[in-house]
C-alpha cells in the first residue's frame, strides 16, 4: 500500500490504493504507435506528429500534444477502426520507417572520429548536466531559453551520433503555470505532471526493481529514483524524490523547478551534481567528458573527486587534475547577480560531509568557489567552482564569451584578460524542431532533404535563392493566419478565465488582421529584456500602428519570475495599454508562454524583436528560430545577433554602443525602433509589385535564412563542442587514467612541485636593442636573464608580449612571441627572442614565465606567473 503526500492546502492527505502502472493495449498492427511515442523523435518528424493528431483532433488538442496519453485515453473501438484502416496503416508505416532509418543511419560522429590507434570511441561517452531540458510542451520540467538549449543539444548530439546522455532532475510541478487576473497581474500555478502519463519509463535493475540512489543533506538522506526519457538516439536521465519512503522536505526536492528558498535551490544542486554523478554509475554508465550546462551542477567535480580517491586510491591533487581534464562548463550568465551564490555557513550545514571525504578543510574547499580564495568573507560561487575544476570553459557567444572573461578575470590574477581560459561556442537551435510543416516542405521540395541531416552545410543553403518568391510568400501567409486563430482562441480563453464581460470575450474574434506587418516579442519579462522600450512614445507607437495603408501588430508573450514584481508590473503595463481603445486589437498578450506558444510564434510573424540592454543578452536563441521560418530579426546588436547581422539579412537597432546612463539609451534606442518602422520595416512590407508580393522583403527572408540558418544551429554548435572540447578532454582523461592513473599522479605531482617552488624563480635583468624610435618594420632583440631553479627550462615558458599601451600602462591586443633558451650565464637561464615592430603608435613590451603546457588550465593555472 501506498501514502501518498498531497500539499495543495499544507495538510497530510492519506489515499489508499493498491500500486500498479497500466499501459494502452493497441492492436498488434498498431504496435508501432507505442515504440514511436516512447521515443521524442516525433517531436520533429511532422509525419509522425500529424499520424498522432490523425487518430484523434480534438483529444490531441485537449491533451496538450502527448501520445503517450492520446494512446491511453483513446477509445479502444476507435483504436479497432483505426487498425482497419489502410489509409491510416500506410500513413503509420511511413512513419515507422522514418523512424527506424534515423535509428540506424550513419552519423556525423562516426565518419568524423572513427575508432583508429589514437583511441576508440566505443569508449568515448558525454555526460550532459543541466537542471531543466525543453523538449516539448508534453513534458513540461523546463522554464526558458536554457531549458530550451538544454533539449536541442540533447536532439542534435542524437542526430550527430554523438555518444551523450543527459542529466536532469524530473519536476513533480516543473515551472508555474501562469495567468492574469482581471487587472493584469501575473498569478502562478502549479499543475501535476504523471510521470506514467509522459515519454518517461523507470529506470530499472537486474532484479526489475527501479534503480535508486541517495544524497546526505543536513536533515537526513534523501533516495532518487531515476527515470529515462528517450530522445532519438540519445538519452535523458532524470531524478525524482516524490515516492514514499522520503521526508515531506526530501520528496519537495523536485516539487518545482527554480521553485523554494536559497537551502531548497542548493539540496537540488546537490541532487543534479552529486546525485546526477551517482545514477550515471547506478545504471552502469562511464563517462570520459562531464559538461556542465551553467553552475547549477558544479558539485558534480565533488562526487567525481570522491569516487576517484575511493574506488582509484588516489589523493585529492591526483584526483582533481584527472576530474577536471574531464570537465566542460557552459555559461550563460553575463552578470555576476545571475549565478548562484551560498554563504559560507551554508555550504558547512550542507557540503561539510562531502569536503571532508575530499580531506579538505572547509576554508579549502571554500577557496575552490571564491574568486578571491584569501577572502574568508567572500560567498561560495558556483560558477567560480565549475571554473577552477574545469579544463574547458565557455560563453555561448562571442560578445558574451569576451563579458564572461571580464567577469571572471580575477580568478586568473595577473593573466592579460584575452588571455582568461574562457572561450567561446555560439548557441544553436535544433532547426527540424523549430521549422513549421510548409517551410519544411519547400526546403525538401528546393533544398533536398540533406538539409535536415545537414544543417551546418554552407552550400546547401544557397539553393534557398531558387525558392519562387510567390510559394514563400503563400507559405508565410498560411502561418501568420494560423497564428492570428491561434492567438484568438488563445485570448478568447484568458478573458473567459479572468472573468471580462461577454463582449469583450466575443470582441476576442476581431483583433489582429491577419494581413497586417505582425511584430512577435518572447521572452522572460526580466527588467534587462525591456519589454516597455516598445512603449516609451505611446503617441508615436499609435500613430504608427494605426496607420491605414501601413497597419502594424504585436504579439507578446512571457512570464515574470514569481519573486520578481518589477517583471510582473511591466506585464500589468502591457495589458493596460493593450486595453487603450486607440490600439485596442492590435496589441495581444498571450499567457503561459511556453514550447507550443513558441512554435506558432517563430513560425507565423513578419518581425522577431529583441531589445535587450546591451551586452547583458547572453546569446538569445529565439531569434534563430525565427530565422528559420523565414522571419526577420528586428535586434539591438547582443548576444548571437552581433554575429548574425550582416547588413542584409534583418534589421539593427543601434550600432552596438554601451551606455553609461540608462535612461538616454533608452531615449535613443526607443527613438531607433520607431524610426526603422516607419522608414524601413513598413514601407519595405507593404510596398507589392508584380503579383501582389512583397519582393523586396521577400529577398530579405531568403538573405536572412541563407547566412543564419548554416550557422545558428545546434549540429554546427555539437560540432564546435565535440571538435573543441569534448574529444580533447576525452583524449586527455584517458591518458591520465592509464595505468592506474599514472598520469594524473604525475601531473599533480608537478604541479605541486611547481607551486613548492615558483616563489624561488624571477626575472632578473632585461635588455633590449631598441635605440629610441622604431620605425615600422624594424627588428630589435629581447634579452632576458632568468633564474628558475629548482625548476627545470623544460617546465617553464618564457615570453615576450609586445603591442599597444593604453594611458594606464596596459596592453591591447598584445602580440605573444616565445623566447629561446640561448645557454646559462651563472645559475641564471639566458632567453632571447627577435620581434618585429609591426604597428604604429605607442607600442612596448612586456615578460612573463608560465607553466609549460598545452593545456590552458595548466598553462595558466592561478598563481603561476611572473611578470617583468
Amino acid at each position: 500500500m501506498v501514502d501518498i503526500f498531497n500539499e495543495a492546502d499544507e495538510r497530510l492527505k492519506v489515499k489508499s490504493y493498491r500500486d500498479c502502472t497500466v499501459t494502452p493495449d493497441l492492436p498488434e498492427k498498431l504496435s508501432p504507435l507505442l515504440e514511436m511515442a516512447r521515443n521524442l523523435w516525433w517531436v520533429w518528424n511532422s509525419q509522425a506528429v500529424e499520424l498522432f493528431r490523425r487518430m484523434d483532433r480534438d483529444l490531441w488538442e485537449k491533451i496538450y500534444h502527448n501520445p503517450i496519453k492520446l494512446l491511453g485515453m483513446i477509445e479502444q473501438e476507435k483504436l479497432r477502426t483505426l487498425a482497419d484502416d489502410n489509409s491510416f496503416i500506410s500513413h503509420m508505416e511511413r512513419a515507422y520507417a522514418d523512424y527506424t532509418r534515423y535509428m540506424k543511419l550513419d552519423t556525423w560522429f562516426k565518419s568524423a572520429h572513427p575508432t583508429d590507434g589514437k583511441w576508440a570511441s566505443s569508449d568515448f561517452l558525454v555526460a550532459y548536466f543541466s537542471a531543466e531540458f525543453g523538449l516539448h510542451e508534453s513534458l513540461p520540467i523546463y522554464a526558458g531559453g536554457l531549458g530550451i538549449l538544454s533539449g536541442d543539444h540533447l536532439k542534435s548530439s542524437g542526430d550527430m551520433g554523438i555518444p551523450l546522455v543527459g542529466v536532469g532532475l524530473l519536476y513533480r510541478y516543473g515551472y508555474f503555470h501562469q495567468y492574469l487576473n482581471i487587472d493584469g497581474w501575473q498569478q502562478e500555478e502549479s499543475v501535476e505532471n504523471h510521470f506514467t502519463k509522459m515519454a518517461t519509463e523507470r529506470v530499472r535493475g537486474a532484479d526489475g526493481k527501479q534503480i535508486k540512489i541517495s544524497i546526505e543533506l543536513p536533515s537526513g538522506d534523501v533516495r532518487a529514483q531515476i527515470w529515462r526519457v528517450k530522445v532519438g538516439r540519445a538519452e535523458l536521465l532524470l531524478l525524482d524524490t516524490d515516492f514514499e519512503g522520503n521526508s515531506v522536505e526530501g520528496r519537495k526536492l523536485t516539487y518545482e523547478l527554480y521553485g523554494g528558498d536559497i537551502e531548497m535551490r542548493i539540496s537540488q544542486e546537490i541532487l543534479l551534481g552529486i546525485g546526477g554523478v551517482r545514477a550515471l554509475e547506478a545504471v552502469g554508465y562511464k563517462p570520459t567528458v562531464y559538461h556542465m550546462n551553467e553552475g547549477h551542477a558544479a558539485f558534480l567535480s565533488v562526487e567525481r573527486i570522491a569516487m576517484m580517491m575511493k574506488s582509484r586510491g588516489l589523493d585529492f591533487a591526483a584526483a582533481r587534475e584527472a576530474v577536471a581534464a574531464s570537465n566542460v562548463f557552459t555559461t550563460h550568465t553575463p552578470v555576476p547577480a545571475g549565478n548562484d551564490v551560498f554563504i559560507p555557513e551554508l555550504i558547512e550545514k550542507y557540503i561539510k560531509p562531502y569536503y571532508e571525504t575530499l580531506g579538505l578543510s572547509k576554508e579549502n574547499f571554500m577557496a575552490l568557489g571564491r574568486l578571491d580564495p584569501s577572502d574568508a568573507k567572500e560567498s561560495f560561487s558556483m560558477p567560480a567552482l565549475a571554473l577552477r575544476l574545469s579544463a574547458f570553459a565557455n560563453g555561448v557567444s562571442r560578445l558574451h564569451g569576451a563579458v564572461s572573461r571580464k567577469m571572471w578575470q580575477s580568478i586568473w590574477p595577473g593573466l592579460n584578460r584575452a588571455e582568461v581560459p574562457i572561450t567561446h561556442i555560439t548557441n544553436g537551435i535544433h532547426a527540424n524542431t523549430w521549422i513549421s510543416y510548409e517551410m519544411a516542405s519547400l526546403f525538401d521540395r528546393y533544398i533536398g532533404s540533406v538539409w535536415k541531416d545537414e544543417p551546418a552545410n554552407m552550400k546547401i543553403w544557397e539553393s534557398v535563392s531558387e525558392i519562387p518568391d510567390a510559394e514563400i510568400w503563400r507559405s508565410h501567409e498560411r502561418r501568420r493566419e494560423r497564428l492570428v486563430e491561434f492567438v484568438r482562441a488563445r485570448l478568447k480563453k484568458q478573458l473567459e478565465r479572468r472573468g471580462v464581460s461577454q463582449r469583450e470575450v466575443i470582441a476576442a474574434d476581431e483583433v489582429l488582421d491577419p494581413e497586417a506587418l505582425t511584430i512577435g516579442f518572447a521572452r522572460r519579462f526580466a527588467t534587462y529584456k525591456r519589454a516597455a522600450l516598445l512603449f516609451k512614445d505611446i503617441e508615436r507607437l499609435k500613430k504608427i500602428f494605426n496607420r491605414k495603408d501601413m497597419p502594424v501588430q504585436l504579439i507578446v508573450a512571457g512570464k515574470a519570475h514569481p519573486r520578481d514584481a518589477q517583471g510582473k508590473e511591466l506585464i500589468k503595463q502591457l495589458i493596460h495599454i493593450a486595453r487603450d481603445p486607440d490600439i485596442r486589437g492590435r496589441i495581444v498578450f498571450i499567457e503561459d508562454y511556453d514550447l507550443n506558444v513558441a512554435h506558432y510564434l517563430v513560425q507565423g510573424v513578419d518581425v522577431w524583436l529583441n531589445n535587450p540592454r546591451r551586452p547583458l543578452e547572453a546569446s538569445g536563441t529565439s531569434g534563430m528560430k525565427a530565422a528559420v521560418n523565414g522571419v526577420l530579426n528586428f535586434s539591438i546588436l547582443d548576444g548571437w545577433w552581433c554575429e548574425g547581422f550582416d547588413g542584409n539579412n534583418g534589421w539593427a537597432i543601434g550600432r552596438g554602443e554601451d551606455y553609461e546612463d540608462a535612461e538616454a539609451q533608452d531615449d535613443v534606442e526607443s527613438k531607433a525602433i520607431y524610426d526603422l518602422l516607419e522608414q524601413e520595416l513598413a514601407p519595405l512590407f507593404y510596398n507589392r509589385g508584380h503579383g501582389g508580393l512583397p519582393r523586396g522583403w521577400i529577398k530579405k527572408m531568403k538573405d536572412s535564412m541563407q547566412t543564419i540558418c548554416p550557422v545558428f544551429n545546434t549540429n554546427r554548435m555539437l560540432k564546435d563542442y565535440t571538435d573543441k572540447f569534448y574529444i580533447n578532454a576525452h583524449m586527455d582523461y584517458t591518458h591520465l587514467a592509464a595505468e592506474g592513473f599514472r598520469g594524473a599522479k604525475s601531473r599533480a605531482a608537478w604541479l605541486a612541485s611547481m607551486r613548492r617552488h615558483w616563489k624561488e624563480a624571477s626575472i632578473v635583468s632585461t635588455e633590449d636593442t631598441i635605440n629610441g624610435e622604431l620605425n615600422i618594420g624594424d627588428e630589435f632583440e629581447i634579452k632576458a636573464l632568468v633564474r628558475l631553479s629548482p625548476i627545470k627550462p623544460e617546465d617553464v615558458r618564457v615570453e615576450a608580449l609586445w603591442g599597444y599601451v593604453d594611458s594606464r600602462g596596459g596592453f591591447d591586443a598584445p602580440k605573444v612571441n616565445a623566447m629561446t633558451l640561448e645557454g646559462k650565464s651563472g645559475d641564471d637561464f639566458v632567453y632571447k627572442v627577435k620581434i618585429r615592430a609591426d604597428r604604429i603608435g605607442h607600442c612596448g613590451y612586456v615578460l612573463r614565465v608560465l607553466p609549460n603546457s598545452d593545456r590552458p588550465h595548466i598553462r595558466y593555472a592561478p598563481g603561476l606567473i611572473i611578470w617583468k
